[in-house]
């Protein structure tokens, strides 16, 4: 061997990351395939069944594209409760799941969700009170407003009070948002306390997470959030890749740390809060969905961010159709089912990163 070709192998540490980029293709491939799928088995799949080839036919009539138009009844059904549940069931799991992996980015946690800074019981406070108080200022929209306000108003507040200097620490952070938390779900409780039979049970219903109110206006309302903090997300993941190095090599590096952290959490709060406003605290989707992702196709946010977008609408619509059969003709609420297939993954990540970090402490 001549010593030209000595420096070959060199070319061996190219193969892990060739190896990541084709897993995230593959993935993303995935993901997109099974949302094609699960939309119209969704559509289709209910107390009143319509054939995939109808939903199918339906759509297509609708956009021009050929296809025959259905009967009065089943042309209501899909267009006016099943494809509003759907979409909204993409908006808010894609918010849910980007802004999960936003947080954990922004945090260096894996642990870390949209709760964390207290945007889902900020949000559950101003819904709790509205429908305790009996507010109706802006009729059917009271509550979704309320909620939305609330919990961008707590993260807001959260920042504030950890803010020192002119910095931000992030174990400051984490902190005021437990302590925001615990104050949050002391006020849900207050109003709770004060709220006749038929408000605890609005409440009730409310907390336990669901889509079964979907209507068009809600996903109006809910796009124009989702579409600004999906759009904006991206643009901050080769600095959220530079910010995994630490606070003090990113700043060496030109990341602005404080000016992305703001804006981040500004963005984690717009899409959280619009989610949470519409469908009731889901909980585990912006936990599991990016932790998921990072553990086939590693760390890198480039796809992490989108990925976790698409993950977490495939993730939420399926466990709404889960939701809407597995006990039919009852519904099993959304956040509820979340939560049961959620936690225990939550305990197997918590005892597999302490594993890895030497042991409990």
């Amino acid at each position: 061997m001549t010593v030209l070709e000595r420096p070959a192998p060199a070319a061996a540490p190219e193969a892990p990351a060739r190896t990541r980029r084709t897993t995230a293709w593959l993935l993303t491939a995935g993901m997109a395939a099974a949302l094609l799928l699960l939309v119209p088995v969704a559509a289709g799949t209910g107390a009143y069944p319509v054939p995939v080839g109808d939903v199918l036919s339906s759509v297509q009539h609708r956009i021009g594209l050929g296809g025959a138009g259905l009967d009065r009844v089943t042309e209501s059904v899909l267009w006016n409760v099943r494809f509003p549940r759907i979409v909204l069931a993409l908006l808010v799991g894609a918010s849910l799941g980007c802004a999960g992996a936003l947080m954990q980015g922004v945090f260096g946690n894996p642990l870390a969700e949209p709760s964390t800074i207290g945007v889902s019981l900020g949000a559950a406070v101003g819904a709790v009170a509205s429908i305790s108080l009996g507010l109706t200022f802006l009729g059917t929209w009271t509550l979704p407003a309320t909620a939305f306000v609330s919990g961008l108003g707590t993260v807001l507040l959260v920042y504030a009070m950890s803010r020192s200097g002119g910095r931000t620490e992030v174990v400051t952070l984490i902190l005021m948002g437990i302590a925001v938390n615990a104050f949050a779900g002391a006020l849900v409780g207050l109003f709770i306390f004060l709220a006749d039979t038929a408000a605890v049970n609005q409440i009730t219903f409310w907390q336990l997470g669901s889509l079964a109110q979907a209507t068009w206006p809600k996903v109006m309302a809910v796009l124009p959030c989702a579409a600004v903090g999906l759009a904006v997300a991206p643009l901050y993941a080769r600095r959220l890749d530079l910010l995994a190095l630490g606070d003090r090599p990113a700043r060496h590096l030109g990341v602005d740390v404080e000016r992305m952290r703001v804006a981040l959490i500004l963005v984690v709060a717009l899409l959280t809060a619009a989610a949470v406003s519409v469908s009731g605290v889901i909980g585990f989707v912006g936990l599991v969905v990016p932790h998921l992702l990072r553990m086939a196709a590693g760390p890198g946010h480039r796809f992490l961010v989108p990925g976790s977008a698409l993950g977490g609408a495939v993730v939420l619509l399926g466990a709404d159709l889960a939701a809407r059969t597995v006990a039919a003709p009852a519904e099993l609420p959304l956040g509820v089912l979340t939560a049961l297939l959620g936690s225990p993954f939550f305990f197997w990540l918590l005892r597999r990163t302490r594993r890895r970090q030497g042991g409990w402490a």
